[in-house]
């Protein structure tokens, strides 16, 4: 597993999430992520592999990345890290609060967010010169 790509998995009816999407690729200059929707058959696949559970109702973005699964506030940190500029800044800043406590504000907006931010009937789809970045 070290050796796969970094990937992303996300809700892929949630308008938050397709927009954090579309944040990474405007922000990955390198294409080092690739993305894939939980409720895919790959998103589904790497769950599996993972030893995740299979939510019926996604609560968080996964980072599969050096061989290993991160959720919540830490695989929200994870990708921003991964990014440069201020955003790698702003992902060290976010580790100083502890993980309960960044956890439980993850959790919150997770569980608002289809009130918040809306949803969608179906899963985003990739324009062409995306769509290779997309498992």
């Amino acid at each position: 597993m070290s050796d796969s790509p970094t990937i992303i998995l996300f809700d892929g009816v949630c308008n938050l999430c397709n927009g954090f999407v579309q944040f990474v690729l405007e922000h990955d200059a390198g294409g080092q992520f690739r993305f894939a929707a939980l409720q895919s058959g790959a998103g589904q696949g790497l769950l599996r592999e993972y030893g995740l559970p299979a939510p019926t109702e996604p609560d968080s973005v996964v980072l599969l990345a050096d061989g290993r699964a991160y959720t919540h506030s830490a695989a929200a940190l994870g990708i921003l890290a991964r990014l440069s500029g201020r955003w790698a800044t702003l992902a060290r800043v976010g580790r100083w609060f502890p993980r309960p406590l960044r956890d439980a504000v993850y959790r919150l907006i997770a569980r608002n967010r289809y009130r918040w931010f809306g949803r969608q009937e179906s899963c985003w789809l990739p324009t062409p010169a995306l769509k290779a970045r997309f498992l």
